[in-house]
């Protein structure tokens, strides 16, 4: 269990059971790490189905609100109620009054009725609730949430598993090796947050709009949980991963395959490459361009990154390169031919 904490030196020698043996309690710890954040994100389930309900609710409300679809029917059936609540309240309101011509007894009776009245008349929703994925089967509810909190358990216990993983292939890496790798592997979970949370906030909301309001006239349309929620993993995951592009190209370029001259004569492709990715995801032109941005600013940032490391290496190179000193070069010793130079015998050497 030690070695799943302490990574391995690059000095030490293992052998294949050895490294079998720290791959296998490196899984273990990994698999615990998951279950405990799986049982945690299981123990608040609630809270996750109505973050992740959210892009989903804020869309319907829209619709419902202008009465399309069942809810929408729903929702203009309940302000009719309301108004003829508001209008019954006002009625029962002027006949308890003591100013009415009804005898005292029935006004009372009326008043005692008005306390109830007006109780049901705020039950009715003054503004319309957004929609929420609906299941079909009797085992579909938990099913479903188990399936969302596993989602959540692998986004949020990821960082783990990849120090994990880091701690095993670090061994093959020497000290230098390690230093430039550092850096990279360090920037791999906050740029997968980073994608997730873009999803989230532009990608998802807009996939949702889009997709919802696609020819709605025609359709009464209810979303199934376990699509909408594999439709939302499979988006948050994909930002995810785009937002990996540094990394990438920054590994290219210490590696040695590619150089930040090449990524400055590659923008008009790398421009085209993240249109292409943002084409490939549900949403509108709008949505298109806000997809393309963010993605092209990080390929800006990756060649700025990798122009700074590249003239970080070649000054270090060229310090090393001063600091050897040469030896001298052979002196002619003044006031001696060539020919003397060669007769010439040190005379602390014993013959």
């Amino acid at each position: 269990m030690a070695s799943a904490i302490r990574p391995i030196g690059h000095e030490e020698r293992l052998s294949i059971v050895d490294h079998l043996d720290e791959l296998r309690t490196r899984l273990i710890v990994s698999a615990l790490a998951l279950g405990v954040v799986f049982g945690l994100c299981v123990w608040q389930n609630h809270a996750l189905l109505q973050f992740i309900n959210r892009p989903l609710s804020k869309q319907t409300e829209h619709q419902i609100a202008r009465g399309e679809g069942p809810p929408g029917q729903t929702w203009l059936a309940q302000q009719g109620v309301r108004e003829v609540a508001r209008g019954t309240e006002a009625i029962v309101a002027a006949l308890s009054a003591p100013g009415s011509s009804l005898p005292a007894s029935t006004r009372a009776l009326i008043a005692a009725e008005l306390p109830r009245l007006r109780a049901e008349l705020q039950r009715i929703p003054k503004t319309p609730n957004g929609d929420r994925p609906v299941t079909l089967g009797i085992y579909e509810p938990f099913t479903t949430t188990l399936t969302v909190s596993l989602y959540f358990a692998v986004v949020l216990s990821l960082p783990f598993i990849l120090f994990e993983l880091y701690g095993f292939v670090l061994p093959a890496f020497s000290a230098r090796e390690r230093r430039a790798a550092l850096p990279l592997l360090l920037a791999i979970p906050f740029l997968f947050a980073a994608g997730v949370a873009f999803g989230y906030v532009v990608v998802l909301p807009a996939a949702v709009r889009f997709l919802q309001n696609f020819n709605s006239s025609q359709f009464n349309v209810l979303v199934q949980a376990n699509q909408y929620y594999e439709f939302a993993a499979t988006i948050l995951l994909a930002m995810g991963l785009a937002f990996q592009a540094p990394v990438a190209i920054l590994g290219a370029v210490r590696a040695g395959l590619a150089t930040p001259r090449q990524l400055r004569r590659g923008r008009r492709y790398a421009l085209l490459a993240c249109a292409a990715i943002a084409a490939l995801l549900p949403g509108d032109a709008v949505t298109m361009v806000l997809e393309t941005v963010p993605l092209y600013v990080l390929y800006e940032a990756s060649i700025l990154v990798a122009t700074v490391l590249a003239r970080r290496d070649m000054g270090a190179r060229g310090f090393a390169t001063t600091t050897i000193v040469s030896p001298p070069p052979p002196s002619k010793a003044p006031g001696r031919s060539a020919q003397e130079m060669i007769d010439y015998t040190d005379p602390t050497i014993s013959s």
